[in-house]
């Protein structure tokens, strides 16, 4: 069934941020913040392992230059946060870091290699294995973002189901056309959003991470050409 793990990561993204938020009220502060700091950390190793896999360093200092300035220009990161707050108001949340926990698990779920490589797969063998792997994953990953971020979490599956979504249709209909150093230098890049990422949850600096999702695609489009 196409799109089965997508399905499926939405389901144990969901049932893990339920569990979390009920947590979130359970837990003192300081354990919140503790759990904060140790999902930056992980979130910026998981980041620095993917980049350091890139064959093509140029492929992607140009792609980040580029698009970095694209992302910033399209103010992505504007768009997506006036969604989180649409809906933070409709389910009337008094949850302040309602957008931040949506678009942090959405990044930190959709920006690793096993999203790319499982979407190509269920795309084009059909086959859901990395998928369902992922799911649990990113389950167990959703309680301890949810107990630090709150219920915003769960809605990263929004934004999940069209990325990791449309990945696996894109691959449905493209077959096996993506060559694997296209696909190596995209999870690069992908490594490196997940580096801003862990230096934002970590409040090192604040990045708008966001606005380098543009960067991916054009990684796609130099690797193709270069």
């Amino acid at each position: 069934m196409l799109l089965l793990g997508t399905i499926i990561n939405i389901a144990t993204v969901i049932t893990g941020s339920l569990i979390g938020f009920f947590f979130h009220s359970k837990l003192p502060a300081r354990f919140l913040k503790i759990i904060f700091q140790a999902i930056g950390l992980f979130t910026f190793y998981i980041g620095i392992t993917m980049a350091m896999k890139t064959e093509q360093i140029l492929i992607m200092i140009f792609s980040m230059i580029i698009g970095s300035a694209l992302g910033e220009w399209i103010d992505i990161d504007k768009y997506i946060n006036r969604f989180g707050n649409r809906v933070k108001k409709t389910l009337k949340s008094n949850n302040e870091t309602f957008s931040e926990g949506m678009v942090s698990a959405f990044l930190l779920f959709c920006m690793g290699s096993m999203t790319i490589l499982g979407a190509f797969e269920e795309g084009t063998q059909a086959k859901s294995d990395l998928l369902i792997a992922k799911s649990v994953m990113d389950g167990f990953s959703s309680v301890a973002l949810a107990s630090a971020l709150g219920i915003g979490v769960a809605f990263s599956v929004l934004p999940l189901l069209v990325f990791q979504g449309g990945l696996t249709l894109l691959a449905f209909w493209l077959g096996n056309l993506m060559p694997d150093n296209v696909v190596n230098e995209m999870s690069a890049v992908g490594g490196l959003l997940l580096v801003g990422l862990g230096i934002s949850i970590l409040e090192i600096k604040k990045i708008k991470v966001i606005n380098m999702i543009p960067t991916l695609v054009v990684a796609i489009i130099l690797a193709f050409l270069f």
